[in-house]
């Protein structure tokens, strides 16, 4: 008879392979006890996220494009798969928790609102308005959705790595070199959560407490840069070969290439070392084609028509939330397809304003769409 505890074990002591700067399995932080089963700890963090139901919507939320008439254009879901991939393969090479980088990256933008970055700028302004001042921002809404949407408002219960990696995450934010801070506490987390809505600009100042929250950070900007021109010349935004110079030399011009030049150089560059840095020629060509990417194809991705478009949906239907609501409709299907299956305790501890962000920050964009037509 096979001893799963014995194989269990094993598992385990497999973790001893891993580098001195890894974080392991037994450093693993809930707030609540869960029962053990064979499953090390950020595995089962893994299977959380991708059996949720914000997981599941990835699938139909922008990435950069909305909506286009293209099916090998990148979506939500893709992306944060390039990013775990991307994660995995710098943490395998530097023996770090592969596990762990998986989790952060499979959950880093479940917070992300329908429309992309143009949706999320969308509810900042609402948040900011009618939600106590709150700003929105998509990595501390990527924390919520896990620890107070998800499961009716209840807590999914992942530990503190994953949620601080989840938080951390940031791509655009761009550093030459990423030192973990450790020995933080889940009070610590919500301490930093809090100073972030009081003052989004305490996000850029967000630093990840082990060495896979860092790698998934880098590989956030691994995961969309290279993509992102795919996407654009295969939509014909712009040719690839006006892509700056110093960009084909060190990175190339094909996704692929870029993705490999920039793991490779991390790789290069991090190895046995407490920090993860890229060398200075490929962080220069990154910041040069970030800067490329934002001129060529963020600031054209989406037309002025369509901003307005967007804007309008977004705004009309906070508002008829807001009166669907404030009377008390319980036909409004923010009501009958969201607040009904919440826990009394989200009911009770959250303001209207922030059910309806809640509930609009969680739609795919074909959702949205139809929840305009419906009620406009």
């Amino acid at each position: 008879m096979v001893d799963i505890k014995k194989i269990k074990k094993v598992m385990l002591k497999s973790e001893n392979n891993l580098s001195k700067y890894a974080c392991k399995s037994n450093m693993a932080i809930r707030e609540y006890p869960i029962d053990e089963d064979i499953r090390l700890e950020f595995a089962r963090d893994v299977d959380k996220i991708i059996h949720s139901s914000c997981y599941t919507r990835y699938m139909s939320k922008t990435q950069v494009f909305v909506d286009p008439i293209n099916d090998h254009i990148s979506t939500r879901m893709t992306h944060v798969q390039y990013v775990s991939k991307a994660a995995r393969t710098i943490a395998r090479a530097l023996r770090l928790n592969e596990d762990l980088c998986e989790a952060i990256a499979l959950g880093h933008d479940v917070g992300h609102t329908p429309y992309g970055h143009f949706g999320e700028n969308v509810l900042n302004k609402l948040s900011k308005n009618y939600n106590d001042g709150k700003c929105f921002a998509h990595n501390l809404n990527s924390v919520r959705v896990f620890t107070t949407i998800e499961k009716k408002g209840k807590s999914t219960n992942l530990s503190l790595q994953v949620l601080d990696g989840i938080m951390c995450h940031n791509g655009e934010l761009l550093q030459e070199k990423y030192m973990p801070v450790k020995n933080k506490t889940f009070e610590d987390l919500k301490r930093e959560y809090e100073e972030c809505l009081k003052d989004e600009s305490n996000i850029k100042r967000l630093i990840p407490m082990t060495l896979e929250g860092c790698v998934v950070r880098i590989s956030d900007i691994i995961g969309y840069i290279g993509k992102d021109i795919d996407d654009a010349n295969r939509l014909g935004i712009f040719n690839k070969n006006s892509l700056p110079e110093n960009v084909k030399k060190y990175l190339g011009t094909e996704n692929t290439e870029i993705m490999n030049s920039i793991i490779v150089d991390v790789i290069k560059n991090s190895y046995g070392k407490n920090y993860i840095s890229m060398s200075k020629e490929v962080y220069n060509a990154v910041v040069e084609l970030k800067n490329f990417n934002y001129d060529n194809i963020y600031v054209n991705a989406i037309t002025p028509e369509d901003r307005a478009r967007y804007i309008d949906t977004i705004e009309s239907l906070y508002s008829i939330y807001s009166r669907a609501l404030e009377m008390e409709d319980y036909e409004n299907d923010i009501y009958k397809i969201f607040l009904n299956k919440m826990d009394e305790e989200y009911i009770k501890n959250n303001s209207n304003s922030q059910k309806i962000i809640d509930y609009i920050s969680g739609m795919t964009d074909n959702f949205l769409q139809r929840q305009y037509e419906k009620y406009k």
